[in-house]
C-alpha cells in the first residue's frame, strides 16, 4: 500500500549531458564549482540599494555579471535580471553539451525553468511611476518583463527550442521540480532533450523586507555566521540569486550524438506536506516520502545513498524538520550517509536553488568531493547527523539525493547516480 505504479509504461534513461551556472561565487559551473571546494562564501553587504531603515544588511549577490558578454545585447535589454541568468546558463549548458539545433528536430527539444517569483522589481519601479507620474506612464514591457515564465519563454527563443516549454513555480522547490517534471517529459517520450531548471533575482527592498517580516532571514551580519546550516545558532536565511540549467537527454539519443555523460538521472519523488503555508511537516513527514519514492524509482535502498545535498536553509525549523525527514526516511541509514548543505557558501537561491544544487551533487559524483558546510560550527542536539561540518569529505559516491522544500508544502528530491553502461 502507498506504493506507485511506475511500470505500466517503459520508461526511457535520462542522463545529464551540460550544465550551465550563474551564482554568488561565480559566474560559470567551473568558477562556481571551484569557489565550493575552496570553501568560498559569497555573502557580504547588499550593494542593490540603501539598507539603513532595514534589519537585514547583508545577501548572496551576484557579482560582476555582464548580460553584453553572455548574450545577445539587444534581446537582454528586453529581459530582467532572472531571464537574463536563465538565458546566461541555458547557453552555457547548451555549449557544455555540444548541443546543436540544428541538427535536431526543434520540436522535440523543451524547456522547463522556473523561477519563485519573477521580477519584483518591475513592480517596484512601475508602481513608483503610477504614484509619481500616473498609470499611463507605465512600461508597455511591464507584463512581459515581470512574469515567472519569461525565462523559460527566452531560453527557447534564444536557442531555438520548440518543444514542451513550461515553468514550474513551487517557491524554494521550483529547480527541482522543473528537472523533475523534465525527466517525465523526456522518460514517458514528450521529448529527447529538456533544459531544465531554476532562476531567481530578488534581492531589492521588496523581496528583502518581505522576508524579513516573516522572520525568515537571519539579522546576523557576520557573513562567515549568516548562513549556518543545521548550527545551533543558525536563525534564518541569507537571500541568495543566481540561475542553474542542466540538459536532460534520452540516453539513447546522448550516445548517438556521442554527447559526454555526468551522472544519471535515477529518481525523483514529489509530494505535499498539506500542513502549514510556511513551515515544513513536523515530523518530516512529507520530505521523507519525496526521498522514498526517488529511492523507489531507482530501484535502491536507503543504505545505497551515499550522499545528500540538503535543503539545509538554516531556518530552525528547515532543519530540523528536514533532518527529522531523513531519519524518517532512511531508518538506521541515516547515521552513514554524509550530507551537506551548497547554502552554507551561497545563500537561499530560491526558485534557483534546487538546480544550482543539482549541479553540486552532479560534481560531486564526479569527483568524489563532498564540500564542508561552511560557517556551521556546532549543530543543535536534535540536528544530530552528519553534515560535513569542519571539512570536506573525500568518498566515491554511486548515488545522492538533493532535497528541496519550499513554502506551500511542496517537497521535492532527485536521486542521481553515477553513470554507468
Amino acid at each position: 500500500m502507498g506504493e506507485r505504479n511506475m511500470s505500466m509504461v517503459e520508461k526511457r534513461r535520462v542522463v545529464i549531458t551540460g550544465m550551465g551556472a550563474v551564482t554568488p561565487i561565480g559566474n560559470t559551473v567551473e568558477e562556481f564549482w571551484n569557489s565550493v571546494k575552496a570553501g568560498k562564501v559569497g555573502i557580504g553587504e547588499i550593494t542593490r540599494f540603501d539598507t539603513t531603515d532595514y534589519k537585514v544588511k547583508i545577501a548572496a549577490e551576484v557579482k560582476d555579471f555582464s548580460p553584453r558578454e553572455r548574450m545577445d545585447f539587444k534581446a537582454a535589454k528586453r529581459m530582467e535580471t532572472f531571464s537574463q541568468y536563465a538565458v546566461a546558463a541555458a547557453k552555457e549548458a547548451c555549449e557544455d553539451a555540444g548541443f546543436d539545433i540544428e541538427k535536431e528536430d526543434p520540436y522535440r527539444c523543451g524547456v522547463i525553468v522556473g523561477s519563485g517569483i519573477g521580477s519584483l522589481q518591475q513592480v517596484e519601479k512601475n508602481y513608483t511611476i503610477i504614484r509619481e507620474k500616473g498609470p499611463n506612464r507605465v512600461n508597455p514591457l511591464m507584463v512581459p518583463l515581470m512574469i515567472s515564465n519569461m525565462a523559460a519563454g527566452n531560453i527557447s527563443i534564444q536557442l531555438g527550442l520548440k518543444g514542451k516549454c513550461t515553468n514550474v513555480v513551487t517557491a524554494c522547490a521550483t529547480g527541482t521540480n522543473c528537472i523533475g517534471d523534465a525527466l517525465r517529459a523526456i522518460q514517458y517520450g514528450d521529448a529527447e532533450v529538456m533544459f531544465a531548471g531554476g532562476t531567481e533575482s530578488s534581492i531589492c527592498p521588496t523581496g528583502v523586507a518581505g522576508f524579513t517580516s516573516l522572520t525568515a532571514l537571519t539579522t546576523s551580519n557576520d557573513p562567515e555566521r549568516a548562513s549556518i546550516p543545521f548550527d545551533k545558532d543558525r536563525s534564518g536565511f541569507v537571500l541568495g540569486e543566481g540561475a542553474g540549467v542542466v540538459v536532460l537527454e534520452e540516453l539513447e539519443h546522448a550516445k548517438k550524438r556521442g554527447a559526454k555523460i555526468y551522472a544519471e538521472v535515477a529518481g525523483y519523488g514529489a509530494t505535499g506536506d498539506a500542513f502549514h503555508i510556511t513551515s515544513p511537516a513536523e515530523d518530516g513527514s512529507g520530505a521523507a516520502k519525496a526521498m522514498e519514492y526517488a529511492m523507489e524509482e531507482g530501484g535502491i535502498t536507503p543504505a545505497d545513498v551515499d550522499y545528500i545535498n540538503a535543503h539545509g536553509t538554516s531556518t530552525h525549523h528547515n532543519d530540523l524538520f528536514e533532518t527529522y525527514a531523513i531519519k524518517r526516511a532512511f531508518g538506521d541509514a541515516a547515521k552513514d550517509v554524509v550530507i551537506n548543505s551548497t547554502k552554507s557558501m551561497i545563500g537561499h537561491l530560491l526558485g534557483a536553488a534546487g538546480a544550482v544544487e543539482c549541479i553540486v551533487t552532479v560534481k560531486t559524483i564526479q569527483e568524489g568531493f563532498i564540500h564542508q558546510t561552511m560557517g556551521t560550527r556546532e549543530t543543535d542536539e536534535e540536528c544530530d547527523l552528519n553534515y560535513a561540518v569542519g571539512a570536506s569529505v573525500e568518498k566515491e559516491v554511486r548515488y545522492a539525493l538533493t532535497n528541496s522544500l519550499g513554502f506551500g508544502g511542496h517537497n521535492a528530491t532527485l536521486l542521481l547516480k553515477k553513470y554507468e553502461e
